[in-house]
């Protein structure tokens, strides 16, 4: 099938490279040639396991290919695909400009019957809007489908290659056929791909990942109710996580949620709800504990060392917000190293793959480390924020040689209290009373 994605962020470029790595003829899309050259020679700006590999394959077999032509590639294609950002604005909408740019754009250059395809996660009654904006520039034929995404950052390949499901928003068969079509590749092993009409389908990526946002911030308060009471909110989440009916993900206590989607998402359907007087006590709950879980983290810190940090260092371990991703945004690590920086402290991080988006938000206001070791040399105490696979069973004979004081601030709960008192540490970390 001939397929565009407009737009080579990090939904549209997963897209488009999984489209095309299923024998479809993909074009993507983006007006950022600096980007577009770099993507035809292989040159990746996001870290994604397993996508530099597929690009390439699939550019090099001539199914994947980069333009910023978007008329010769909507013209080109029955299936396009909106991919385009988002972002949040200032009163917690999704901002919709790019997408309504593009929508524009599609309807000057439609040649004849084509699937447009909301990707990008937006409000209900978008597909709406988009089909106006269609109309008022062609007279020919198409249909607005909505076909939300469920990438997980660190497993987006992995996710689109082999989904748990699909789903497709529209109010039309031609429409719906095209689209079971397109992904009934992916679909072997029999998961389901689940039909819907399209504002159905719109409202269900923000239910979903805003319920996941709930799951995590309830950890966090069960985590912080343990602490204040003497119990051990790892032995509570085992517990919880035992009966069938709760399962075991996204209750894991820590620094609360951070990336792209989660923040945003949930601040989108508040400004969803409350447009439409809805009562949203819940998700407003979720938002502000999540919120407030990094400065609970960074008032042990202070209570520790002293509102004072003149003359400190601290090492950081991990910036992304999560691992097997070097995306920042939202992290807790950024809220959490600019209230050190402010109290006058010195910070020496170390991240497998964030260094370049962390010049972004710190420039040389910290020192980059060259190594997980490195970043603890001569430092006053270690903070663990992103819990990187590397960072799971560390030498801690070593950390205690290296750092002045053997102190862990374990916001990911990676580490054994006991072993680390018994090896002579001072340990804190979340849910448990230190």
């Amino acid at each position: 099938m001939k397929v565009c994605v407009i737009g080579t962020g990090y939904v549209g470029l997963v897209a488009g490279t999984c489209l095309a790595e299923m024998g479809n003829n993909v074009i993507c899309v983006d007006n950022d040639l600096k980007k577009l050259e770099q993507l035809e020679q292989g040159i990746v700006p996001i870290y994604e396991p397993g996508l530099e590999e597929l690009i390439k394959v699939n550019v090099a077999e001539n199914r994947l290919s980069f333009t910023n032509d978007l008329k010769s590639a909507v013209q080109n294609s029955l299936v396009c695909f909106i991919a385009v950002g988002t972002p949040q604005g200032e009163d917690g909408s999704a901002d919709l400009k790019y997408v309504y740019q593009v929508a524009e754009s599609i309807g000057e250059a439609i040649n004849g019957y084509k699937v447009i395809v909301d990707k990008s996660t937006v409000p209900v009654g978008t597909a709406e809007k988009v089909t106006e904006i269609i109309k008022s520039k062609t007279n020919e034929e198409f249909d607005v489908v909505s076909n939300p995404e469920f990438l997980k950052q660190g497993a987006a390949v992995d996710d689109f290659l082999k989904p748990d499901r699909v789903v497709i928003g529209s109010n039309s068969h031609r429409a719906t056929e095209i689209m079971q079509d397109l992904y009934s590749p992916f679909l072997r092993t029999g998961n389901p791909v689940i039909i819907m009409d399209v504002k159905s389908a719109e409202m269900t990526k923000y239910a979903a990942n805003s319920f996941l946002a709930v799951k995590i911030s309830y950890a966090n308060e069960i985590a912080n109710i343990c602490e204040k009471v003497g119990a051990n909110a790892e032995m509570v989440r085992i517990g919880m996580c035992s009966d069938k009916r709760i399962g075991s993900q996204f209750l894991f206590p820590g620094l609360g949620y951070g990336g792209s989607c989660f923040p945003k998402d949930v601040k989108a359907l508040l400004k969803t709800a409350k447009d439409n007087n809805c009562d949203y006590q819940l998700l407003q709950a979720a938002d502000d504990v999540n919120k407030r879980q990094r400065q609970i983290f960074i008032k042990k810190i202070l209570k520790r060392f002293g509102e004072n940090l003149a003359g400190m260092t601290f090492a950081i371990w991990g910036l992304a917000f999560k691992p097997k991703t070097n995306d920042m945004r939202e992290a807790p690590a950024i809220t959490i190293i600019n209230a050190l920086l402010e109290r006058g402290a010195k910070i020496q991080a170390y991240d497998p793959k964030a260094f370049d988006c962390a010049q972004f938000y710190f420039g040389d206001k910290i020192t980059y480390s060259k190594s997980a070791y490195d970043a603890l040399s001569n430092a006053d105490c270690m903070l663990l924020l992103t819990e990187w696979n590397e960072f799971r069973r560390p030498d801690f004979d070593k950390i205690k040689e290296l750092l002045k004081n053997p102190i862990i601030f374990d916001g990911r709960n990676q580490y054994n209290a006991e072993r680390l008192k018994q090896r002579g540490f001072e340990y804190y970390c979340v849910g448990r009373n230190s």
